[in-house]
Parts: structure tokens; sequence; C-alpha cells
């Protein structure tokens, strides 16, 4: 198994991340996924991780922390890596933000995603997740 070396996103970074995500089945019509990556350049850019093997990005995964709770979005492991533990050590690297608790969202119908987790030791909390889109990404 080849090693990943995981390291904070760079800008040159950003047209293989989008073709993982995109493989990944992460970009969706409501999310632009340069909008996604420009707004956390902003936000907490050493809390954006990138997974390489041998030059290849093969794991992503954005991270926040506001000091109460972290969050994770936009975990994407290539295909071909699955199931090689990137995810697991990618998930490892944003545990050592120190926070009491991460939370995370994945659609309710990615049952294998859901799965993963579970061996990650997350568990479904009993609450309501809401939101409200305050900016409408371009051409949406």
């Amino acid at each position: 198994m080849v090693q990943i070396a995981i390291r904070t996103y760079q800008v040159k970074d950003q047209m293989r991340v989008i073709a993982l995500w995109r493989q990944c089945g992460l970009v969706v019509p409501q999310n632009d996924p340069e909008v996604d990556i420009a707004s956390k350049m902003a936000w907490q850019p050493e809390l954006f991780f990138v997974g390489d093997a041998d030059g290849e990005i093969v794991a992503t995964a954005m991270a926040g922390y506001e000091g109460h709770r972290g969050w994770i979005n936009y975990l994407a492991v290539a295909r071909k890596c699955q199931r090689l533990g990137y995810g697991r050590a990618i998930m490892d690297h944003a545990h050592r933000l120190g926070c009491p608790k991460i939370n995370l969202q994945v659609r309710s119908t990615n049952r294998e995603v859901i799965r993963f987790y579970e061996r990650l030791g997350f568990r479904e909390d009993e609450v309501v997740s809401m939101g409200k889109r305050l900016i409408v990404d371009a051409g949406k």
C-alpha cells in the first residue's frame, strides 16, 4: 500500500481536487466547488487538507473549528484508493484539531459513506439539521 502524505491544500491543487470531488459525487448543483474552495481559502485555509500519494491527490477534507464543535466537509477518497485506510488517515489528521466533538453531514441515501463513518466511531445524533442559503452560487 502506498502511504499518503497529508498536507495543506495549495492553489495549484484546485483542478485535481475538484476532479476528485466530481468522481466521488460531492459536487451538486447548489454548490459551486470553485466558490467553496475560495470561501475556505478565506476562512481557516490551514484546515483544508489533501492526501498526496506519489504526487497524486487521492484524498481531501475540509475541516472547521469555531471553538465549540469541529466540522468535516468534502471528505473524499479516490475510488481506486478506497478501503486502503486513506479516509481514516485524513480523518485522524483532522481529529488533531483538539475539539471536543466533530460533526458532519451525509446525505441519508449515501449508505456506504454512513457505514464508513460508523466504523470510525461516529453515531447519528438526535438533532434536526437545518440550513438557510445566504448566498446563491453563480449560475444556480
